[in-house]
């Protein structure tokens, strides 16, 4: 449950803010435990439809925000800004005003003794193991403004290149969607009332695409409440069953095997791979550590399940290029070679590194040469459509009419 609290500090200072506790008096004992006295505590959960609900749900923070909250503390850090006053500083100027209360709540808790990676922590949904993992190497190594900036920097990366992935897909996606739309309309009110001349006619020597368009118009007008009700439930059963463990498996397994985006995906999912394992390892964090927090934040069970598989075999004294070489259909050789040159160099991180750039690269220039193939192909497309519309339709009719 979420509470909403009003507290006073040892020194004085009055706080209030949010808090996530199982029930009343686990949220008093947490608040106590930062050394605050609490002089009012509220739930704050809210109907369905409350403003405040309503409110979160179009006012969430974004990767964006993110971005742009860490670049500012670690500028503010390099300023040598003692760390609570500088989140203090970042919640008050922080236009989304959900982030602006998750600022608040670190806040309180880096005043209340809590260290910066343990505050970030209590929000997994917005600040990755990752970034939690990082923010703890920073503390520990006196290098925390080193660790953010790297951050900012990494997370603005990942931003572009979803936004990359994203422009490519959205001009298909919205042609597609504007021709079923286009094709519903013409088989629902527009090809019924021209078809019916030729059934009127009683000509029997149609061309075969006419005589498909008659069919599919038929049936279509026939049982379109049908037709739409097993769309709706096919769509839906899918979404669920997506989400269950085995729908989850082959979803992910598909989506690196799908033509032209497969490969895309792969890449990136192997530069993230590189990446991550690699920044970690340069952070000083164990190999097991960053096995398990990379295939965490990877986004892909099939690659998760690959890091576990190399985190329980260098617990047992294996080697990653050992596991990485088992799954070839997943793992480039090219991968699995440079990573146990690594190995027996002892420079892992250095060799990811390289392989990360490789396949960041090999990623953003397909899809630069996707997005220049896929509109020259659509227009392809929306030509045969139309031509099989003009010699389903207006061939037949100019017969008749020269019959006639």
């Amino acid at each position: 449950m979420q509470f909403s609290y009003q507290v006073k500090h040892q020194d004085g200072t009055l706080h209030s803010g949010l808090i996530e506790a199982p029930d009343e008096g686990a949220a008093v004992a947490e608040l106590h435990g930062r050394g605050f006295v609490v002089l009012s505590l509220a739930s704050a959960q809210k109907g369905i439809f409350s403003g405040g609900d309503l409110n979160q749900l179009f006012n969430r923070p974004k990767t964006k925000d993110v971005v742009v909250f860490t670049r500012q503390l670690a500028t503010l850090i390099e300023a040598d800004v003692p760390l609570a006053e500088s989140m203090r500083t970042l919640a008050g100027q922080t236009d989304n005003p959900a982030f602006s209360r998750i600022i608040a709540e670190v806040s309180d808790k880096l005043e209340g003794g809590t260290s910066l990676s343990a505050a970030f922590a209590a929000h997994p949904k917005l600040f990755s193991q990752f970034y939690v993992k990082l923010v703890r190497s920073g503390e520990i190594s006196g290098r925390l403004q080193q660790s953010l900036q790297y951050l900012a920097d990494y997370l603005e990366r990942n931003q572009a290149i979803a936004g990359k992935v994203r422009n490519a897909l959205a001009y298909p996606i919205f042609v597609i969607f504007a021709m079923v739309a286009v094709a519903l309309i013409m088989v629902v009110y527009v090809l019924p009332q021209l078809l019916v001349i030729f059934k009127e006619s009683g000509v029997t020597d149609l061309p075969i695409t006419t005589k498909a368009l008659i069919a599919v118009t038929d049936f279509t007008n026939s049982y379109i409440v049908l037709i739409l009700g097993m769309l709706v439930i096919t769509v839906v059963g899918a979404l669920q069953w997506v989400r269950t463990p085995d729908g989850r498996h082959w979803w992910d397994a598909f989506k690196v095997r799908m033509p032209l985006f497969g490969i895309i995906l792969k890449s990136l999912y192997l530069a993230r791979i590189a990446e991550n394992m690699a920044t970690l390892i340069k952070s000083d964090i164990a190999i097991l550590d960053a096995l398990r927090v990379t295939g965490d934040i990877v986004d892909n069970v099939v690659y998760r399940d690959i890091l576990l598989h190399a985190e329980e075999q260098v617990r047992g004294g294996g080697s990653v290029s050992e596991v990485f070489r088992q799954y070839r259909a997943s793992i480039p050789p090219l991968m699995a070679s440079m990573i146990a040159i690594g190995e027996r160099t002892g420079k892992l991180d250095y060799m990811l590194g390289h392989v990360s750039a490789f396949y960041r690269t090999d990623s953003e220039s397909r899809i630069d040469n996707i997005s220049a193939l896929i509109e020259p192909v659509l227009v392809v497309v929306l030509g045969l459509g139309v031509a099989i519309l003009v010699a389903s339709i207006l061939l037949p009719l100019y017969s008749l009419v020269g019959v006639s």
